[in-house]
């Protein structure tokens, strides 16, 4: 393992001290040796993180959830921006575009909108608070793992981040119409971003699950999960005999009562069923406008493309960069190099297998930020609301849109790394 201390092992994975650990990218099997406080322990094979040394990780980590939920009902109490033309004013809070799109009849968009910036962060949070406070102070909480599993399911789709870029560019984008003022609630939110943030840099999962008085070897040899005939859980990262599976190939977790998969099911298949509804979907996310903006009572629809176009001219180059990276390059790139991880892997190509990990990695990361231009539709919608002067609606395009950001997730998240490297260790 790697450390960012400069720790390093050998290759062979050594059963010692600290057990093992199976990397969840490529299945390499690794030993767990004590690293240094503040660093981390990288695979060697795919240079994925495997675990971290943070001191007094679950108290940081529960005080920094605290100031998060504390944040996050602040940033939805008080006024998020308020818009002055003409002498008129309109205040919004941070759902109001969710609840005005929702209410102008693309129900699928707010509750997308409202589920990804406010329900999934509070589950998230509220999640951890949960299992933190009882473990702080030695308890195990009843249902822990149940718990943590739908904390690491929503995570991904907590778009804190994201929003906040939404935001941004919304303001950006309505500083020539009117006179736009910040209220406390952007300023809750932004630090409720920086500190959710740290709460998942410091978290050192492993010292939520107690220690297992016996780690089983497997019943093979081998440098991987695999080839040992263990399964590492998903959940809590336990490796556990391949043997313990019960008729339906699915065995449960000892530790965590997770369910184990040697590999997700039917990976390859749904990926591509995933990746084909997405780019048809596309197709209509550029055709039809995402919103139409209404100046004394004449509408002006704008496409994505119209809509960059429109920034170019009006000199907002950076602007206009950002919104066709996101919208654009993130999703026609994504479906692509998903199209390709698959080929090789169907191909069993033998292809720099590091570089195919990390594009999957890098793919997987930046799938999300396609979602600001959701967000801005729906900031838009929600503060420019002022009757004949000037008023912004959404129009279908944003609907696909939304559902090949929410695809493309699913087809990511659905997707197993470790088969790039399994035929290489399988017969």
């Amino acid at each position: 393992m790697n450390s960012k201390e400069s720790t390093k092992n050998s290759s062979r994975p050594d059963p010692g001290e600290g057990g093992l650990i199976a990397c969840h990218e490529c299945d390499f099997l690794h030993s767990k040796p004590p690293i240094p406080q503040g660093g981390k322990a990288l695979c060697t094979r795919c240079g994925a993180f495997l675990y971290q040394n943070i001191p007094n990780s679950l108290e940081k980590v529960l005080a920094l959830n605290l100031a998060a939920l504390l944040l996050l009902i602040m940033a939805n109490v008080f006024p998020f921006v308020s818009l002055k033309l003409s002498g008129r004013v309109e205040t919004n809070v941070l759902i109001s575009g969710a609840l005005a799109i929702y209410r102008l009849g693309m129900r699928e968009v707010g509750i997308l909108v409202i589920l990804t910036s406010f329900i999934f962060p509070f589950l998230t949070i509220t999640g951890m608070l949960y299992i933190l406070f009882p473990l702080t102070f030695g308890h195990r909480p009843w249902k822990m793992a149940p718990v943590y599993r739908l904390v690491q399911a929503l995570a991904p789709w907590s778009l804190l981040g994201v929003f906040m870029l939404g935001v941004l560019i919304s303001i950006v984008k309505l500083l020539d119409l009117a006179t736009i003022t910040p209220g406390i609630s952007l300023y809750s939110f932004v630090g409720l971003m920086v500190v959710s943030a740290a709460a998942n840099a410091n978290l050192d999962a492993f010292l939520i699950w107690p220690p297992m008085k016996l780690e089983p070897m497997g019943n093979g040899s081998g440098d991987t999960a695999a080839k040992r005939g263990l399964i590492a859980c998903h959940t809590c990262a336990l490796l556990v005999p391949e043997t313990g599976q019960n008729d339906h190939g699915h065995g449960v977790c000892p530790r965590c009562e997770s369910p184990l998969h040697s590999r997700k099911t039917n990976s390859l298949t749904r990926t591509w069923a995933l990746i084909c509804a997405a780019a048809i979907l596309f197709i209509p996310a550029n055709v039809y406008p995402v919103m139409t903006v209404i100046q004394f009572g004449r509408g002006d629809p704008n496409t994505i493309l119209i809509g960059i176009v429109h920034l170019i001219e009006g000199g907002m180059w950076g602007l206009a960069m950002i919104i066709f990276f996101a919208s654009i390059v993130v999703p026609v790139l994504k479906l692509i190099v998903l199209s390709f991880l698959l080929i090789t892997i169907q191909k069993k190509s033998s292809w720099r297998f590091r570089d195919r990990a990390l594009l999957f990695r890098v793919t997987e990361a930046v799938g999300a930020w396609s979602m600001v231009d959701v967000y801005v539709v729906a900031i838009l919608v929600g503060l420019v609301n002022l009757g004949a002067l000037s008023t912004i609606r959404p129009g279908i395009g944003v609907s696909f849109f939304g559902a090949v950001v929410v695809i493309t997730m699913f087809a990511a998240r659905g997707f197993d790394p470790r088969l790039i490297w399994d035929h290489t260790e399988r017969p």
